[in-house]
């Protein structure tokens, strides 16, 4: 019996070490996918316990290799850059059905925080995601349409390559605005963790 005592005191100051650091005990567990793009690399942190149909998509597209040699093709500084959808030739690359949309789950579209891009149609989001540069509480459920757009994990590192990103000149391409002018790659996704 003093065994079990020795594991429920180690168990029990785990999780409190956790909860004073502000996470959870199930973040040690949280997917981690690296972006290997032509202006550096980059990790995002996943979390299926608020979004999971967004992860388990995300997930899906970076385990078929979607992602890999698509471009950054949509980057305004001081809001967000988008990708994961169009070649550098600006191509929209082929996706899976739309999922539902999952805003509202207690994430917010913070500075370094991962989002699904949509459009109008709530539940149109696919293989576009954007990375925020800036808080965007305007993209919060349920603004700005009602719905709001879905964060599901954000940007454990690598957050000055985005920071980077974002203040590349753009122009307009393929009846496209806001088109870096020099391509930004994204050479692999990768699950790391």
């Amino acid at each position: 019996m003093k065994s079990l005592s020795a594991v429920s005191r180690r168990a029990a100051c785990a999780l409190l070490a956790c909860a004073l650091a502000g996470g959870s005990a199930l973040a040690a567990d949280a997917p981690r996918v690296k972006f290997a793009t032509t202006a550096g690399d980059f990790v995002v942190e996943v979390n299926p316990d608020k979004a999971p149909r967004t992860v388990e998509n995300f997930l899906q597209y970076v385990k078929d290799k979607h992602y890999d040699g698509t471009i950054f093709h949509r980057v305004i500084d001081n809001f967000m850059v988008q990708g994961g959808g169009f070649a550098s030739d600006m191509q929209q690359k082929a996706t899976r059905a739309p999922i539902p949309l999952e805003a509202g789950n207690g994430l917010k579209n913070e500075v370094g925080t991962i989002a699904m891009a949509r459009t109008a149609d709530p539940g149109s989001a696919t293989a576009q995601f954007f990375i925020n540069v800036r808080d965007n509480t305007m993209l919060d459920a349920p603004s700005p349409d009602g719905h709001g757009y879905a964060v599901f994990g954000k940007v454990v590192s690598g957050m000055d390559v985005i920071n980077k990103m974002k203040g590349l000149p753009t122009g307009t391409k393929g009846g496209y605005r806001d088109v870096p002018v020099t391509p930004i790659v994204i050479t692999s996704a990768t699950l790391v963790k």
